[in-house]
């Protein structure tokens, strides 16, 4: 079994931690994270430190990589981005529940998370550090582009494009063919009949825009964590 870090200690943290304990292949050694003392105990393990001890980490635990769970799209490009100017050549690990289905050929990039239920159907493509949440599905020769996300219960059918950083909320379903821009969203329970461009939402049943939606803009419940480090929100990432 490979040492592994979980970056990232909050709620979706332990949905994480909850796969990896479940894998023949990874071993969890603890958590990093800017925004919790370090020592703290989570679900059992240790907060190591912040992103920038990670080389004492990396040497002191024997850690062969490590997966991003953090549940903000943009929050998580940042950070990851942090950790390859801090670490170069990291390895960033697949986090793949086993009661998730994976169909014939599809395609699978780096630091990806796969949670329990997922359906990924056949000649579908999944980039690096997305989320693919509980139950949701993905039709068969869809392209999940990097750092998007499917929320829980989301139904897509064939051919989806979606692109870099895109969130489709809980319990929302897409029609096939449709291709939905880099950093989207698309609002909780919607029904998704036509494309969608690039930085808006949209939400409604069926889905129409309804605003410009700017880079980074903050999306899920609850407010942004403060760094423990600085006190500033989002510092590290």
């Amino acid at each position: 079994m490979r040492n592994v870090l979980i970056f990232g200690a909050s709620g979706h943290g332990s949905v994480v931690l909850d796969i990896l304990e479940r894998s023949e292949e990874f071993q969890p050694v603890g958590f990093v994270d800017s925004f919790i003392k370090k020592g703290t105990e989570k679900n059992g393990y240790r907060v190591l430190g912040s992103e920038f001890d990670l080389l004492h980490i990396l040497e002191k635990h024997n850690v062969y990589g490590g997966i991003v769970a953090v549940g903000d799209n943009w929050v998580r490009r940042r950070l990851v981005r942090l950790i390859q100017r801090l670490a170069p050549g990291f390895v960033f690990i697949n986090a793949i529940h086993p009661s998730a289905i994976l169909g014939r050929n599809v395609v699978l990039g780096q630091g990806n998370v796969v949670m329990p239920g997922v359906i990924v159907n056949s000649n579908a493509s999944i980039g690096d550090h997305c989320i693919l949440n509980t139950r949701c599905s993905m039709g068969h020769d869809g392209v999940m582009s990097s750092y998007s996300s499917l929320a829980p219960g989301v139904c897509c059918g064939g051919n989806l494009f979606l692109g870099t950083g895109t969130v489709i909320s809980l319990g929302s379903k897409i029609i096939e063919n449709i291709t939905i821009g880099p950093w989207s969203l698309v609002g909780a329970g919607s029904l998704v009949l036509n494309d969608i461009p690039e930085k808006v939402v949209a939400f409604g049943s069926p889905a129409r825009v309804v605003r410009s939606r700017a880079l980074g803009e903050h999306y899920l419940a609850g407010k942004p964590r403060k760094n423990a480090l600085t006190g500033h929100l989002d510092e590290t990432v």
